[in-house]
């Protein structure tokens, strides 16, 4: 499953790409893409285990980058 959120206060690019690294290392994930222009995260992952995944990315969002916050 493949699904876009939207990302609030992603500060720069380098923020955007060591955010992206992060998330890609993240057991689940399939593929992770931040766009640092769009303020998007583009996230694929399994279906079945999609909730779960994007739960552990929000949580690592928040530890990686505190002020972004993926807007669901």
């Amino acid at each position: 499953m493949r699904k876009s959120f939207k990302l609030d206060e992603i500060d720069c690019a380098n923020c955007a790409q060591k955010l992206e690294d992060a998330i890609n290392k993240l057991d689940g994930v399939e593929q992770a893409r931040v766009n640092f222009l769009l303020q998007k995260l583009t996230l694929t992952a399994a279906d079945d285990a999609f909730d779960d995944v994007l739960a552990r990315v929000v949580e690592l969002t928040r530890q990686v980058e505190p002020d972004c916050e993926i807007i669901r």
